[in-house]
């Protein structure tokens, strides 16, 4: 348990940190799976609307330190050639 006003300061911006990371979390992770679905249902215009909502929310998530960079990146990439590869 906290015990000084700076640790119970800390307690209380690490439960508003979490509350933000968690949302930004799971909005990645539903854009992401939008373009995976279109992509499994075959339907390439949806895929590629999906897909434009999706890379700014990886993006951002990169840009606050949800996920490395790098990895939204190549999140991001694999997304578009497995659209782009769509017939």
């Amino acid at each position: 348990m906290a015990n000084t006003r700076s640790a119970k300061k800390m307690v209380r911006k690490i439960v508003r940190r979490t509350a933000i990371n968690r949302d930004r979390r799971s909005t990645s992770r539903s854009a992401v799976r939008k373009v995976e679905d279109a992509i499994a249902a075959g339907n390439k215009a949806d895929a590629l609307a999906a897909l434009k909502e999706a890379e700014p929310a990886l993006m951002r998530a990169a840009q606050t330190g949800l996920f490395q960079k790098n990895r939204a990146s190549r999140k991001v990439a694999r997304l578009t050639h497995r659209v782009r590869a769509m017939a």
